[in-house]
């Protein structure tokens, strides 16, 4: 396989990371034989600095690290694509993605970075739910969740459920839309107190797409 990279002069090749979920685009850094094979026994991505001259793995200071689900070569074999499941922000800023600065004419306008699919939205909230939860000055509604425990959110889970089943049978369509949103941003506060990843969630629906419902079921069944 590596005989397929067009490696540059310095034996590189850059690697662009993107969320396997959301195909979001994330980070780019270079790789080099060593750091590739280091990524394929690990799963976990690892580059090449060309600054320090070694190997470094994505998050092993952070944290954020990277679990690589798969790596793909473009058709000219010069650029690496790491299908990943990010661990936190992508970013050092603490961004969820490296790229969050976006060109409006003349300007440079910051965001949190491309969404990628649109089920992408949820995994920026959790991104902001789980940058609220960690910290200690700022004040909000999400903030005041966290804080107030799991008696707080359970609560705020019942009562926004109650609210959509009242809605569904005859509510306007807004209204309804409206409720979703509401119960699906909770859920993924109760998510990130738990420290589960929406990534996670997807995942395991992705398992379960394609399989008929007597099947899946018959598999939970037997966990």
């Amino acid at each position: 396989m590596e005989s397929e990279i067009s490696w540059n002069e310095a034996g590189l090749v850059p690697a662009v990371a993107i969320d396997a979920a959301s195909g979001a685009f994330l980070m780019m850094a270079w790789m080099n034989r060593e750091s590739l094979q280091a990524t394929r026994d690990s799963q976990q991505a690892t580059f090449y600095s060309r600054s320090r001259q070694r190997l470094w793995r994505k998050g092993e200071t952070s944290g954020n690290t990277m679990l690589v689900r798969e790596i793909r070569l473009d058709c000219d074999g010069d650029t690496l694509v790491l299908e990943v499941v990010p661990k936190g922000p992508a970013c050092h800023t603490g961004k969820p993605s490296c790229a969050y600065r976006r060109v409006d004419g003349d300007e440079l306008v910051e965001d949190q970075g491309p969404i990628g699919a649109p089920a992408a939205v949820l995994d920026r909230v959790s991104s902001v739910a789980f940058q609220r939860s960690m910290s200690t000055a700022e004040k909000s509604y999400t903030k005041s969740l966290f804080d107030g425990g799991w008696e707080k959110i359970i609560a705020k889970l019942r009562e926004e459920t109650g609210e959509l089943i009242d809605e569904l049978p005859a509510g306007e369509d807004k209204a309804v839309v409206g409720e979703t949103a509401d119960l699906l941003f909770h859920l993924i506060v109760a998510l990130t107190g738990r420290g589960i990843a929406t990534a996670r969630v997807w995942a395991e629906l992705e398992r379960r797409f394609g399989t008929s419902g007597h099947d899946e079921k018959r598999g939970r069944d037997q966990q």
